[in-house]
């Protein structure tokens, strides 16, 4: 393990800060059944391109699933990167302010994150309306209108509701132990 200029080891990288609590840590061992979605889509992948190309016989879900899988990691790695504290952040005056200071524009930053995380949540509970219920009332999630037609377009949609009211809360747990100046 070697020293960074902020006096974290490179093992610690891959890890939730210790002020994104104990959702940050839960989030982070979650990781891993989202990482191997990754590996899953890639062996399907391999496997669909054998069918297709050696044996003439190719699957109608293979693409559809592979997006999906991808897809549901992309979101989660989203979350990962907020409990990791290693989100795209522009560090033009951070970088120049004294680390008394950092610690409040930390407490602004992530207020308002948590506020843009509520608003996709809110865009995303719109989407979840129309993709998850009848007008009626009964449930029912769209599907992708593929030979297959999997129901992976609503279930997206969910996740992503979910995801972002997740973020949004991990955002205010951080803000609030940034503000306790919690390390």
């Amino acid at each position: 393990m070697t020293e960074t200029a902020d006096n974290h080891t490179e093992s610690r990288d891959h890890v939730a800060i210790p002020q994104a609590g104990r959702l940050g840590r839960l989030i982070d061992k979650g990781a891993i059944v989202f990482a191997a979605g990754i590996v899953l889509a890639m062996l399907i992948l391999i496997n669909e391109v054998f069918l297709r190309y050696v044996l003439n016989a190719p699957t109608i879900w293979a693409h559809e699933t592979t997006i999906f899988l991808c897809g549901i990691a992309f979101l989660y790695g989203g979350l990962l990167c907020t409990a990791r504290d290693r989100h795209i952040r522009v560090v033009l005056i951070y970088d120049f302010v004294p680390k008394g200071l950092r610690r409040y524009l930390d407490v602004v930053i992530s207020l308002i994150c948590a506020a843009a995380s509520l608003m996709f949540a809110w865009a995303a509970w719109l989407m979840v309306a129309r993709a998850a219920f009848r007008p009626d009332g009964t449930i029912r999630l769209e599907r992708s209108g593929s030979a297959w037609d999997p129901a992976f377009p609503g279930l997206l949609k969910i996740f992503l509701l979910v995801i972002m009211s997740v973020m949004a809360l991990q955002f205010a747990i951080l803000a609030v132990n940034y503000l306790r100046g919690r390390r």
